[in-house]
């Protein structure tokens, strides 16, 4: 059985020939820098809606939007969010392990489960990209697949720099003499998301051909790193 993560299916579509590299033969991509402030924002978020949960009340922000819905309570929460092993589920027919680890779940009155995923931004005209739908859509799919009531209607929570006010402290500005430590605003807001995962199925099927091969898929044309690869080998030849 091979474990497969959610960002390895989102390779998986992105790029053929890193996924076969990364996930067979364990070469990846060259990390990106960390995301200390989104992996904060995360902290922050979780702490806030945990309070909720417990409760079993709904969070301001969810009041805001008239989102008809709790944090799901549930002792599994730890396990889903932890990176390692998330929501799981073991695709008899393609024999991989998939998994993902979720920001949050709520549950509406109808006792359906939505997944919420938190956001940072910094531009003034946010974008879902359809790599932040597929995330969405593959929890959907685990969570469904462990037998919950999934609604496909999911929610992403996004914390957007509030330029505007600049840098700021207690007392006033930073520039102005403020005596507090510097203070960074943000402006959280929500847009749900309709999912549907029905493309789950096909797309792990051919993962598993992809991964079985023993030879590595062609180049992709729009892959910088295929592109990196290719004028290496190219000088090094």
């Amino acid at each position: 059985m091979q474990k497969l993560s959610r960002s390895k299916i989102d390779l998986f579509i992105e790029c053929q020939r890193c996924f076969w590299l990364d996930v067979k033969h364990g070469i990846k991509r060259p990390p990106p820098m960390p995301y200390t402030i989104n992996n904060a924002i995360d902290y922050l978020l979780k702490q806030e809606f945990d309070i909720h949960r417990e409760k079993g009340t709904r969070h301001p922000i969810m009041e805001k939007y008239n989102i008809d819905a709790v944090p799901f309570n549930t002792p599994e929460m730890a396990k889903w969010r932890h990176n390692f092993t998330g929501v799981q589920h073991h695709h008899k027919p393609t024999d991989f392990m998939v998994y993902g680890a979720v920001d949050d779940i709520w549950i509406n009155p109808n006792k359906e489960l939505m997944v919420v995923d938190y956001k940072a931004t910094g531009a003034k005209q946010h974008q879902i990209y359809d790599s932040y739908k597929r995330q969405m859509e593959i929890y959907q799919w685990l969570l469904s697949q462990n037998g919950f009531k999934v609604s496909p209607t999911g929610y992403f929570v996004f914390a957007r720099v509030n330029k505007a006010n600049g840098f700021s402290a207690e007392g006033g500005s930073t520039s102005g003499g403020g005596s507090g430590e510097p203070v960074l605003s943000f402006d959280i807001f929500v847009e749900p998301q309709t999912g549907d995962n029905s493309w789950m199925g096909e797309t792990l099927k051919k993962a598993r051909e992809v991964y079985d091969s023993n030879s590595p898929p062609k180049q992709s044309e729009d892959c910088i790193y295929c592109k990196y690869r290719a004028s290496i080998n190219r000088l090094a030849s």
